[in-house]
Protein backbone atom coordinates (compact mmCIF):
# COMPACT_ATOMS: atom_id res chain seq x y z
CA UNK A 1 0.00 0.00 0.00
CA UNK A 2 2.27 2.84 -1.31
CA UNK A 3 -0.26 5.39 -2.92
CA UNK A 4 1.37 8.54 -2.34
CA UNK A 5 2.12 7.90 0.87
CA UNK A 6 4.02 10.92 2.36
CA UNK A 7 7.34 10.28 4.41
CA UNK A 8 5.60 10.69 7.40
CA UNK A 9 3.02 8.42 6.72
CA UNK A 10 5.65 5.77 5.12
CA UNK A 11 7.40 6.22 8.28
CA UNK A 12 4.40 5.72 10.73
CA UNK A 13 3.33 2.27 8.19
CA UNK A 14 7.36 1.05 9.13
CA UNK A 15 6.34 1.73 12.95
CA UNK A 16 3.22 -0.03 13.09
CA UNK A 17 4.81 -3.18 11.42
CA UNK A 18 7.61 -3.15 13.90
CA UNK A 19 5.21 -2.67 16.46
CA UNK A 20 2.99 -5.69 15.03
CA UNK A 21 5.85 -7.82 14.34
CA UNK A 22 6.96 -7.52 18.19
CA UNK A 23 3.75 -7.67 19.81
CA UNK A 24 1.44 -9.89 18.23
CA UNK A 25 1.84 -13.32 20.08
CA UNK A 26 2.64 -15.76 17.32
CA UNK A 27 0.24 -18.32 18.19
CA UNK A 28 -2.26 -15.99 17.82
CA UNK A 29 -1.58 -14.89 13.81
CA UNK A 30 -0.78 -18.64 13.16
CA UNK A 31 -4.90 -19.17 14.12
CA UNK A 32 -5.78 -15.88 12.44
CA UNK A 33 -3.60 -17.22 9.28
CA UNK A 34 -5.04 -20.75 8.49
CA UNK A 35 -8.58 -18.95 8.96
CA UNK A 36 -10.12 -19.25 12.32
CA UNK A 37 -12.05 -16.52 13.60
CA UNK A 38 -9.98 -14.60 16.82
CA UNK A 39 -11.10 -16.50 20.89
CA UNK A 40 -12.33 -13.92 22.80
CA UNK A 41 -9.03 -13.79 25.21
CA UNK A 42 -6.70 -13.35 21.50
CA UNK A 43 -9.42 -10.01 21.49
CA UNK A 44 -8.45 -9.08 24.77
CA UNK A 45 -5.26 -9.89 25.26
CA UNK A 46 -4.22 -7.92 21.41
CA UNK A 47 -6.38 -5.17 22.55
CA UNK A 48 -4.27 -4.88 25.46
CA UNK A 49 -1.51 -4.27 23.74
CA UNK A 50 -2.85 -2.03 20.71
CA UNK A 51 -4.33 0.02 24.44
CA UNK A 52 -0.70 1.03 25.42
CA UNK A 53 0.21 3.44 21.94
CA UNK A 54 -3.37 4.65 21.97
CA UNK A 55 -4.52 2.36 18.61
CA UNK A 56 -6.83 0.23 20.51
CA UNK A 57 -9.11 3.37 19.97
CA UNK A 58 -6.71 5.46 17.44
CA UNK A 59 -9.60 8.04 16.50
CA UNK A 60 -10.64 8.95 20.09
CA UNK A 61 -9.37 11.50 22.24
CA UNK A 62 -6.48 11.48 24.31
CA UNK A 63 -8.14 12.09 27.29
CA UNK A 64 -9.89 8.84 27.21
CA UNK A 65 -7.61 7.17 25.62
CA UNK A 66 -7.26 7.24 22.01
CA UNK A 67 -4.22 8.82 19.51
CA UNK A 68 -6.67 11.26 17.55
CA UNK A 69 -4.93 9.68 14.44
CA UNK A 70 -6.34 11.32 11.25
CA UNK A 71 -7.68 9.45 8.53
CA UNK A 72 -4.82 8.31 6.89
CA UNK A 73 -2.80 7.36 9.56
CA UNK A 74 -5.86 5.23 10.88
CA UNK A 75 -6.67 3.28 6.85
CA UNK A 76 -2.79 2.48 7.68
CA UNK A 77 -3.53 0.93 11.01
CA UNK A 78 -6.39 -0.64 10.14
CA UNK A 79 -4.84 -2.42 6.77
CA UNK A 80 -1.67 -3.27 8.67
CA UNK A 81 -3.76 -5.06 10.96
CA UNK A 82 -6.03 -6.82 8.99
CA UNK A 83 -2.05 -7.67 6.65
CA UNK A 84 -0.79 -9.20 10.11
CA UNK A 85 -2.96 -10.96 10.62
CA UNK A 86 -4.45 -9.87 14.22
CA UNK A 87 -7.75 -9.41 15.75
CA UNK A 88 -9.16 -6.55 15.22
CA UNK A 89 -10.26 -4.21 18.40
CA UNK A 90 -13.49 -5.13 19.50
CA UNK A 91 -15.81 -3.02 17.25
CA UNK A 92 -19.03 -2.56 19.20
CA UNK A 93 -16.51 -0.79 22.04
CA UNK A 94 -14.56 1.20 19.80
CA UNK A 95 -16.25 2.10 16.47
CA UNK A 96 -19.53 2.24 17.83
CA UNK A 97 -20.41 2.50 21.57
CA UNK A 98 -17.13 4.60 22.16
CA UNK A 99 -18.39 7.71 19.63
CA UNK A 100 -22.16 7.58 20.49
CA UNK A 101 -20.81 8.22 24.40
CA UNK A 102 -18.40 11.09 22.97
CA UNK A 103 -21.34 12.65 21.13
CA UNK A 104 -24.47 12.04 23.34
CA UNK A 105 -23.29 10.58 26.74
CA UNK A 106 -22.61 12.47 30.15
CA UNK A 107 -19.50 13.26 31.55
CA UNK A 108 -20.14 10.45 34.10
CA UNK A 109 -20.66 8.25 31.32
CA UNK A 110 -17.85 9.00 29.08
CA UNK A 111 -15.70 8.93 32.75
CA UNK A 112 -16.53 5.57 33.68
CA UNK A 113 -17.10 3.29 30.33
CA UNK A 114 -14.87 4.79 27.83
CA UNK A 115 -11.27 3.63 29.60
CA UNK A 116 -12.99 0.31 30.11
CA UNK A 117 -14.45 0.19 26.48
CA UNK A 118 -10.67 0.91 25.26
CA UNK A 119 -9.05 -1.90 27.47
CA UNK A 120 -11.27 -4.13 27.05
CA UNK A 121 -12.33 -4.55 30.43
CA UNK A 122 -15.90 -4.08 29.50
CA UNK A 123 -17.12 -6.10 25.75
CA UNK A 124 -20.31 -4.73 24.60
CA UNK A 125 -22.89 -6.25 22.27
CA UNK A 126 -25.43 -4.50 20.20
CA UNK A 127 -29.33 -5.00 20.84
CA UNK A 128 -30.94 -3.29 18.03
CA UNK A 129 -32.13 -5.93 15.35
CA UNK A 130 -35.80 -7.66 16.72
CA UNK A 131 -37.59 -10.43 15.40
CA UNK A 132 -39.73 -9.11 12.57
CA UNK A 133 -37.84 -5.78 12.86
CA UNK A 134 -34.49 -6.21 11.24
CA UNK A 135 -34.25 -4.19 8.21
CA UNK A 136 -36.85 -2.21 9.24
CA UNK A 137 -35.10 -1.34 12.91
CA UNK A 138 -37.39 1.86 13.85
CA UNK A 139 -40.32 -0.93 14.37
CA UNK A 140 -38.22 -2.42 16.85
CA UNK A 141 -41.10 -3.55 20.22
CA UNK A 142 -39.33 -3.79 22.98
CA UNK A 143 -40.49 -1.48 25.83
CA UNK A 144 -38.80 0.19 28.71
CA UNK A 145 -41.21 1.88 31.76
CA UNK A 146 -40.51 4.17 33.69
CA UNK A 147 -40.19 3.24 37.31
CA UNK A 148 -38.68 5.63 39.70
CA UNK A 149 -34.69 5.99 38.81
CA UNK A 150 -34.97 3.15 36.73
CA UNK A 151 -36.68 1.46 33.47
CA UNK A 152 -38.20 -1.68 33.59
CA UNK A 153 -37.48 -3.69 30.48
CA UNK A 154 -39.17 -6.21 28.32
CA UNK A 155 -38.53 -7.77 25.20
CA UNK A 156 -36.31 -9.65 23.03
CA UNK A 157 -33.40 -9.05 20.72
CA UNK A 158 -32.29 -11.41 17.79
CA UNK A 159 -28.67 -11.88 16.18
CA UNK A 160 -27.08 -10.59 18.89
CA UNK A 161 -23.47 -11.11 18.09
CA UNK A 162 -20.88 -11.97 21.06
CA UNK A 163 -24.13 -11.88 23.87
CA UNK A 164 -23.04 -14.87 25.12
CA UNK A 165 -19.48 -13.37 25.60
CA UNK A 166 -20.46 -10.18 26.61
CA UNK A 167 -20.86 -8.39 29.61
CA UNK A 168 -23.29 -5.10 29.06
CA UNK A 169 -25.12 -4.60 25.71
CA UNK A 170 -26.57 -1.55 24.26
CA UNK A 171 -30.45 -1.41 23.41
CA UNK A 172 -32.29 0.44 21.80
CA UNK A 173 -35.69 0.30 23.36
CA UNK A 174 -39.29 2.19 23.20
CA UNK A 175 -39.99 4.42 25.62
CA UNK A 176 -43.04 6.17 23.64
CA UNK A 177 -45.44 3.45 21.81
CA UNK A 178 -47.88 6.76 21.06
CA UNK A 179 -45.40 8.73 19.17
CA UNK A 180 -43.88 8.29 15.93
CA UNK A 181 -41.87 4.99 15.49
CA UNK A 182 -38.38 7.01 15.12
CA UNK A 183 -39.23 9.57 17.81
CA UNK A 184 -40.25 7.07 20.80
CA UNK A 185 -36.94 5.26 21.05
CA UNK A 186 -34.43 5.41 23.84
CA UNK A 187 -30.58 4.31 24.00
CA UNK A 188 -29.99 2.23 27.23
CA UNK A 189 -26.53 0.56 28.31
CA UNK A 190 -28.01 -2.55 30.27
CA UNK A 191 -25.70 -4.95 32.22
CA UNK A 192 -26.15 -8.21 31.12
CA UNK A 193 -26.09 -9.74 34.58
CA UNK A 194 -29.06 -7.86 35.95
CA UNK A 195 -32.07 -10.05 36.82
CA UNK A 196 -33.94 -10.97 34.22
CA UNK A 197 -32.23 -11.78 31.14
CA UNK A 198 -32.05 -14.16 29.35
CA UNK A 199 -29.26 -15.41 26.41
CA UNK A 200 -30.32 -18.14 23.74
CA UNK A 201 -27.39 -19.50 21.28
CA UNK A 202 -27.99 -19.14 17.68
CA UNK A 203 -25.75 -21.74 15.61
CA UNK A 204 -24.76 -20.81 12.37
CA UNK A 205 -24.63 -22.55 9.29
CA UNK A 206 -20.74 -22.41 9.84
CA UNK A 207 -20.72 -24.78 12.84
CA UNK A 208 -20.40 -21.26 14.72
CA UNK A 209 -21.81 -19.52 18.09
CA UNK A 210 -21.26 -15.79 17.51
CA UNK A 211 -25.17 -15.19 17.22
CA UNK A 212 -27.92 -15.26 20.47
CA UNK A 213 -31.60 -13.99 20.69
CA UNK A 214 -31.37 -12.04 24.32
CA UNK A 215 -35.05 -11.96 26.05
CA UNK A 216 -35.32 -8.93 28.73
CA UNK A 217 -38.11 -10.15 31.70
CA UNK A 218 -39.13 -7.34 34.19
CA UNK A 219 -35.13 -6.10 33.37
CA UNK A 220 -34.47 -2.66 36.14
CA UNK A 221 -32.13 -0.27 34.40
CA UNK A 222 -30.76 2.95 36.34
CA UNK A 223 -32.24 6.27 34.50
CA UNK A 224 -28.91 6.90 34.15
CA UNK A 225 -27.59 4.32 31.96
CA UNK A 226 -29.76 6.47 29.35
CA UNK A 227 -27.35 7.77 26.82
CA UNK A 228 -28.97 10.98 25.36
CA UNK A 229 -32.23 12.55 25.69
CA UNK A 230 -35.37 9.90 26.26
CA UNK A 231 -37.07 9.53 22.90
CA UNK A 232 -34.66 10.57 21.28
CA UNK A 233 -32.55 7.28 20.90
CA UNK A 234 -32.56 7.46 17.09
CA UNK A 235 -30.66 10.14 16.81
CA UNK A 236 -27.82 8.02 18.84
CA UNK A 237 -28.70 4.87 16.38
CA UNK A 238 -28.30 7.39 13.23
CA UNK A 239 -24.70 8.19 14.38
CA UNK A 240 -23.73 5.19 15.54
CA UNK A 241 -24.53 3.72 12.07
CA UNK A 242 -23.32 6.37 9.82
CA UNK A 243 -20.06 6.98 12.18
CA UNK A 244 -17.05 4.97 11.51
CA UNK A 245 -16.59 3.73 7.64
CA UNK A 246 -12.87 4.21 7.62
CA UNK A 247 -12.49 0.15 7.50
CA UNK A 248 -16.13 -0.45 5.10
CA UNK A 249 -14.40 -1.99 2.26
CA UNK A 250 -11.95 -4.35 4.11
CA UNK A 251 -9.13 -3.71 1.65
CA UNK A 252 -6.51 -5.44 3.99
CA UNK A 253 -8.35 -8.46 4.57
CA UNK A 254 -9.32 -9.26 1.30
CA UNK A 255 -4.97 -8.75 0.79
CA UNK A 256 -4.23 -10.68 3.38
CA UNK A 257 -6.85 -13.70 2.04
CA UNK A 258 -5.12 -13.48 -1.34
CA UNK A 259 -1.51 -13.59 -0.09
CA UNK A 260 -2.81 -16.95 2.04
CA UNK A 261 -4.44 -18.25 -1.18
CA UNK A 262 -1.27 -17.98 -2.97
CA UNK A 263 0.59 -19.37 -0.04
CA UNK A 264 -1.88 -22.13 -0.14
CA UNK A 265 -1.92 -22.76 -3.60
CA UNK A 266 2.10 -23.15 -3.71
CA UNK A 267 2.17 -25.70 -0.76
CA UNK A 268 -0.55 -27.85 -2.41
CA UNK A 269 0.56 -30.22 -4.95
CA UNK A 270 -1.65 -32.16 -8.15
CA UNK A 271 0.08 -34.10 -10.47
CA UNK A 272 3.78 -33.43 -8.89
CA UNK A 273 3.25 -29.81 -9.62
CA UNK A 274 2.16 -27.31 -7.05
CA UNK A 275 -1.28 -25.75 -7.87
CA UNK A 276 0.16 -22.64 -8.56
CA UNK A 277 1.91 -23.33 -11.57
CA UNK A 278 -1.57 -23.44 -12.91
CA UNK A 279 -2.19 -21.09 -15.57
CA UNK A 280 -5.85 -20.78 -15.07
CA UNK A 281 -5.19 -20.51 -11.29
CA UNK A 282 -2.25 -17.74 -11.92
CA UNK A 283 -5.26 -15.62 -14.23
CA UNK A 284 -7.35 -15.78 -11.47
CA UNK A 285 -4.89 -14.41 -9.01
CA UNK A 286 -4.22 -11.55 -11.04
CA UNK A 287 -8.25 -10.56 -11.40
CA UNK A 288 -8.46 -10.35 -8.03
CA UNK A 289 -5.16 -8.85 -7.50
CA UNK A 290 -6.59 -5.94 -9.92
CA UNK A 291 -9.52 -6.19 -8.10
CA UNK A 292 -8.36 -5.37 -4.64
CA UNK A 293 -5.79 -2.62 -6.19
CA UNK A 294 -9.17 -0.78 -7.42
CA UNK A 295 -11.11 -1.37 -4.79
CA UNK A 296 -7.95 0.16 -2.37
CA UNK A 297 -7.78 3.53 -4.62
CA UNK A 298 -11.52 3.57 -4.85
CA UNK A 299 -11.69 3.43 -0.52
CA UNK A 300 -8.40 6.09 -0.70
CA UNK A 301 -10.62 8.86 -2.57
CA UNK A 302 -13.71 8.04 -0.75
CA UNK A 303 -12.06 8.53 2.78
CA UNK A 304 -9.67 11.92 1.17
CA UNK A 305 -12.81 13.62 -0.41
CA UNK A 306 -13.72 16.38 1.70
CA UNK A 307 -17.39 17.76 1.63
CA UNK A 308 -20.32 16.90 -0.18
CA UNK A 309 -19.01 13.81 -2.23
CA UNK A 310 -18.03 11.68 1.35
CA UNK A 311 -20.84 12.22 2.78
CA UNK A 312 -23.18 10.29 -0.42
CA UNK A 313 -24.58 7.11 0.69
CA UNK A 314 -23.13 6.02 -3.30
CA UNK A 315 -19.61 5.91 -2.64
CA UNK A 316 -20.25 3.97 0.78
CA UNK A 317 -22.42 1.42 -1.24
CA UNK A 318 -19.68 0.88 -3.74
CA UNK A 319 -17.12 0.28 -1.16
CA UNK A 320 -19.10 -1.94 0.98
CA UNK A 321 -20.80 -3.88 -2.00
CA UNK A 322 -17.84 -4.11 -3.73
CA UNK A 323 -16.03 -5.07 -0.73
CA UNK A 324 -18.35 -7.78 0.19
CA UNK A 325 -18.29 -9.43 -3.24
CA UNK A 326 -14.45 -9.64 -2.94
CA UNK A 327 -14.42 -11.33 0.20
CA UNK A 328 -17.01 -14.20 -1.22
CA UNK A 329 -14.75 -14.40 -3.74
CA UNK A 330 -11.53 -15.00 -1.83
CA UNK A 331 -13.63 -17.06 0.74
CA UNK A 332 -14.74 -19.18 -2.17
CA UNK A 333 -11.39 -19.32 -3.73
CA UNK A 334 -9.55 -20.72 -0.18
CA UNK A 335 -12.08 -23.44 0.21
CA UNK A 336 -12.32 -24.76 -3.20
CA UNK A 337 -8.37 -24.71 -2.77
CA UNK A 338 -8.52 -26.59 0.70
CA UNK A 339 -10.65 -29.43 -1.44
CA UNK A 340 -12.15 -32.01 1.03
CA UNK A 341 -9.83 -31.57 4.05
CA UNK A 342 -11.82 -28.57 4.71
CA UNK A 343 -14.92 -30.11 5.98
CA UNK A 344 -13.12 -32.99 7.60
CA UNK A 345 -14.78 -33.46 11.18
CA UNK A 346 -12.58 -34.02 14.13
CA UNK A 347 -13.55 -35.33 17.59
CA UNK A 348 -10.10 -34.28 19.56
CA UNK A 349 -11.40 -31.43 21.95
CA UNK A 350 -8.53 -29.87 21.75
CA UNK A 351 -8.21 -28.87 18.09
CA UNK A 352 -11.17 -27.12 16.06
CA UNK A 353 -13.86 -29.68 14.81
CA UNK A 354 -13.17 -28.86 11.35
CA UNK A 355 -10.48 -27.35 8.96
CA UNK A 356 -11.40 -23.50 9.16
CA UNK A 357 -11.75 -22.41 5.61
CA UNK A 358 -14.84 -24.01 4.57
CA UNK A 359 -16.99 -22.78 7.34
CA UNK A 360 -15.35 -19.27 6.45
CA UNK A 361 -16.92 -19.62 3.25
CA UNK A 362 -20.17 -20.33 4.53
CA UNK A 363 -20.14 -17.61 7.37
CA UNK A 364 -18.83 -14.80 4.41
CA UNK A 365 -22.38 -15.36 2.66
CA UNK A 366 -23.48 -13.18 5.39
CA UNK A 367 -21.81 -10.65 4.00
CA UNK A 368 -24.03 -9.85 1.41
CA UNK A 369 -26.91 -9.58 4.61
CA UNK A 370 -24.95 -7.71 7.73
CA UNK A 371 -24.38 -4.19 7.30
CA UNK A 372 -26.65 -3.01 4.52
CA UNK A 373 -27.93 -6.11 2.10
CA UNK A 374 -26.37 -5.96 -1.25
CA UNK A 375 -29.89 -5.55 -2.73
CA UNK A 376 -29.86 -2.56 -0.32
CA UNK A 377 -26.55 -1.13 -1.75
CA UNK A 378 -27.75 -1.84 -4.94
CA UNK A 379 -31.20 0.29 -5.23
CA UNK A 380 -29.19 3.40 -3.38
CA UNK A 381 -26.64 3.17 -6.22
CA UNK A 382 -29.54 2.79 -8.80
CA UNK A 383 -31.35 6.20 -7.37
CA UNK A 384 -27.60 8.07 -7.47
CA UNK A 385 -26.92 6.95 -11.41
CA UNK A 386 -30.71 7.84 -12.33
CA UNK A 387 -31.09 11.15 -9.79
Amino acid sequence: MDLDLSPAQRAFRDEVRAFIRDRLPADIRQRLRQGHPPRKEDTVAWQRILHERGWAAPHWPRAYGGAELGTMERLILLDEIYRAPAPLPQVFNVGMLGPVLLKYGTEAQRTFFMPKLARLDLWFCQGFSEPGSGSDLASLRTAARRDGDHYVVNGQKIWTTTAHLADWVFALVRTDSEARKQEGISFLLIDLKTPGITIRPIISIDGGHHLNEVFFDDVRVPVANLVGQENRGWDCAKFLLGNERTGIANVGLCRERLDYARELAARITQGGRPLSADPALQAEFAELDAEIRALEITNWRFLLTDGEQQRLPAFASVLKLKGTELQQALMALLARLDGLGGLERRADADTPRHGPLAPRYFYSRAGSIYGGTSEVQKDILAKAIVG
